[in-house]
């Protein structure tokens, strides 16, 4: 255990307001787990590229799972340190001076916001506001742009509205009845920069938002600072003991990032299942095409965070296997078996390579390094030699060459992590892990919490507490490592020439797939 602070007697709660639910964890402090709670929620889809969500819906659901949480753990409300909590990222709430939305949430997958975003690219100073994506096209997703969709389509709620938050924020409100921002958020979502003067107002103006700063709170916390302490009203609520001290919490992806003790330069976390999250830091601010970032602040005070991803991973390996494997996936169910083991049984013989096949992962687009919204998957180098273990097995290079991409890009600018530590469903099979480490030439690191995102809001919660005195130090003793995957040199050799192959490939055919999705699209 680290010297730096002794752990108290005690428990942690981590609240994560996920896309599908609310889950309440909580963990000793030592970083192990003794309880999962979740309550599911419904997504509404009004209209095309719409998605929305309730967010009284989330309190009830807050409420279920705090109290099953707290039973089944079999403690005492009083023996809980400290809380702090994750949600989704741009999931925008227009609230009233009491806290009450005046709208339903607008989730981080909703992008009705298109044209707003499309104006960014008129901004000349918009390379230095760094959101990170100063050399990328900005997204729809993103809190600025639907701030701005609210005040030109719904003037009447964008007027009434005392603030408007992203859900973390709308967290942190609801638990200690105060009003303030994650810079993980604002440094992230919202093109605050601190090396920068903060708010990048001419860009806020040139949106037509100008005006939001009345809206948005003003006091800025870095994750793991005290937001003060859980209120009567929410005590009430959770079947907790008002009084707790309450941490800032963060998105999910990076409390997943914390999770995995990914807080100091030189390593890169990888947050897998149906996508990709890839995120690190640096000691220094780094700028390039092809990757968001850097963020200042947006985890560990006075350092940077990267951030790429693939939209399409683990949901295309089950697109096969749904597809294309049914025959297998009931031999499967009937043996009592997995289907994604038998899969990886099948194609195990296979060389790197699979036998000149090579499948890229942009089924539903690409996040970076293209930032494509309209590219598809493609499939090069079919023949009658190869059948289904053949494609199976190229799907999953197809990923770990997505991965190693982003990282080519990455190091482009001088970052370049000597290790990567991985969460989520593709860490269950092993041999999946080990392509990934042979492709990348990375170590690839496991932990003994699967679930990052639950624990690195415990972590953010013991840092508030007093727990622990920062993040590295609640990681130094929170997160455990399990094993450790090393690159084999002359595999990770063999495949860098189909790596290669799967970089130069996209770009060839890329107009042509753009022309296929408008096509489609005007039907």
């Amino acid at each position: 255990m680290s010297n730096s602070s002794v752990a108290r007697d005690g428990y942690l709660m981590g609240v994560d307001f996920g896309t599908e639910s609310v889950r309440v964890a909580i963990f000793d402090t030592s970083g192990t787990p003794i309880t999962f709670a979740a309550t599911p929620y419904k997504t509404t889809h009004p209209r095309p590229g719409w998605a929305e969500q309730d967010p009284d819906e989330w309190l009830s659901c807050l409420e279920a799972s705090s109290h099953k949480a707290i039973q089944t753990a079999g403690i005492s409300p009083s023996e809980i340190l400290g809380i702090s909590y994750d949600a989704t990222t741009s999931t925008v709430l227009a609230l009233d001076e009491n806290g009450a939305p005046l709208r339903p949430a607008m989730m981080w997958m909703d992008v009705r916001a298109t044209e707003q975003a499309a104006r960014s690219a008129h901004v000349d100073s918009v390379a230095k506001l760094y959101n990170g994506n100063g050399t990328a096209p900005a997204s729809a997703e993103w809190f600025p742009f639907k701030a701005a969709w609210i005040k030109e389509n719904e003037p009447e709620v964008y007027e009434r509205a005392y603030r408007i938050v992203d859900a973390t924020d709308w967290a942190t409100r609801v638990l200690t009845g105060e009003w303030t921002v994650s810079i993980n958020t604002a440094a992230q979502r919202m093109y605050y920069n601190r090396d920068e003067g903060g708010w990048p107002t001419d860009f806020y103006e040139h949106l037509g938002i100008g005006d939001i700063f009345d809206k948005i709170p003003t006091n800025i916390h870095d994750l793991g600072d005290s937001v003060g302490t859980l209120s009567a009203r929410a005590a009430t609520l959770m079947g907790l003991l008002p009084g707790i001290p309450v941490a800032q919490g963060s998105a999910d992806a990076w409390a997943g990032q914390i999770g995995l003790g990914v807080v100091v330069p030189g390593k890169l976390a990888l947050i897998t299942g149906s996508s990709h999250v890839i995120t690190g830091q640096s000691a220094s601010p780094i700028h390039g095409a092809g990757f968001f970032g850097s963020y200042t602040d947006g985890v560990v005070r006075g350092q940077y965070t990267v951030e790429g991803g693939q939209v399409s991973t683990g949901s295309v390996m089950k697109w096969f296997k749904d597809n294309f494997a049914r025959d297998l996936v009931q031999a499967a169910d009937r043996a009592g078996l997995n289907a994604y083991d038998l899969l990886n049984k099948q194609s195990a013989h296979i060389a790197p390579g699979a036998d000149g096949l090579i499948v890229n992962e942009y089924f539903q687009g690409n996040r970076t390094p293209y930032v494509d919204g309209k590219a598809r998957g493609n499939i090069y180098g079919l023949s009658l030699h190869h059948g289904p273990e053949h494609m199976y097995r190229a799907i999953q290079e197809g990923i770990c060459y997505g991965t190693a991409h982003n990282l080519r890009v990455m190091e482009a600018q001088g970052y370049e992590p000597q290790e990567i530590v991985a969460c989520g469903g593709a860490t269950r099979g092993r041999s999946f892990m080990q392509m990934h480490s042979n492709v990348t030439g990375v170590p690839i690191t496991l932990t003994e919490v699967g679930d990052a995102v639950v624990l690195g809001a415990c972590m953010m919660a013991a840092v508030g507490a007093g727990v622990y005195s920062s993040l590295e130090d609640a990681a130094s003793n929170m997160v455990h490592v399990r094993e450790t995957i090393e690159p084999e040199p002359s595999v990770h050799e063999e495949y860098q020439f189909y790596l290669d192959r799967y970089i130069e490939l996209y770009p060839k055919v890329a107009d042509s797939i753009h022309t296929i999705v408008d096509h489609e699209a005007s039907k």
